[in-house]
């Protein structure tokens, strides 16, 4: 860790010469974690920082593992160009949603083979709001005691699942289908999305609705999902809390979530 945080002014220099003459016309965030305070507040320095850039014609986009009604009050307040959600299986672009939805078929042949697993929580995000064979009221989840059958004709967004008691990464891995992968969040929580949905996708998707390229977009980012956006976009940044895989693969680090990092960065690098 410490050697990736000397990262945050040793090479802040060198990115002065080198990148800020290309006028990146693209940020784009992931939220927790990264933008967001643990807390899950935004400081009103961001916020600053944030107007100031749409003030200088930037281009805020968020890419984000949470729905759109769980980011509509950042939303708000920030005034986002385009969102990717869900991990890239809802894209809501200025003019279009695209939905990167799991095939009703793969929910299902996953579902029988995991539904079994001791101890398991399982949700699955749609069209029509998030169901769960538990209550999860942070969540506002309806429950649904009737998995592998499918609560809902909708389309399904992502399956996510975990225990408390029990590594399951293996055994989830292997109920896989070939159009469906697999993240895990925060060391414990599995994703499962259709192979069309990732970030990056979601990302590709919004920067051409916006005309920039790649190489003129910056990247925020933290944990497992967002390593391929870090390493595809102009510049990929990670904050000093992110895993060490994250860190490994950043061009560079900033400071925390905690600490405003991606504001300071976008302060000190892009304004």
């Amino acid at each position: 860790m410490s050697e990736n945080l000397h990262r945050i002014s040793s090479e802040r220099n060198c990115f002065q010469q080198n990148r800020k003459g290309n006028q990146m016309k693209a940020i784009i965030t992931d939220l927790d974690r990264t933008l967001l305070h643990t807390d899950k507040t935004v400081s009103n320095y961001t916020y600053k920082i944030l107007k100031q850039c749409h003030d200088r014609g930037l281009i805020l986009m968020a890419a984000t593992a949470r729905p759109e009604r769980a980011i509509m009050t950042y939303q708000n307040q920030i005034g986002f160009d385009a969102i990717t959600t869900l991990n890239g299986a809802r894209i809501i672009l200025p003019q279009a949603t695209i939905e990167n939805g799991i095939a009703p078929s793969s929910a299902e042949s996953i579902l029988r083979k995991v539904i079994m697993m001791p101890d398991l929580v399982v949700s699955m995000e749609t069209g029509q709001g998030i169901f769960s064979n538990v209550p999860i009221p942070e969540w506002a989840a309806t429950v649904f005691n009737g998995f592998p059958a499918l609560p809902t004709e909708s389309v399904i967004y992502k399956l996510l699942v975990s225990s408390e008691k029990n590594n399951i990464q293996q055994e989830v891995k292997k109920a896989l289908t070939a159009d469906t992968y697999m993240t895990v969040a925060e060391g414990t929580l599995i994703q499962i999305m259709s192979t069309a949905a990732t970030k990056w996708n979601g990302i590709k998707a919004m920067l051409k609705a916006a005309g920039v390229r790649q190489d003129e977009a910056v990247y925020f980012g933290d944990d497992n999902d967002d390593i391929e956006s870090i390493k595809n976009c102009g510049v990929g940044v990670a904050v000093a809390n992110a895993i060490d895989k994250v860190l490994d693969a950043a061009d560079f680090v900033t400071e925390s979530n905690d600490k405003d990092g991606v504001a300071q960065y976008i302060e000190k690098n892009l304004l």
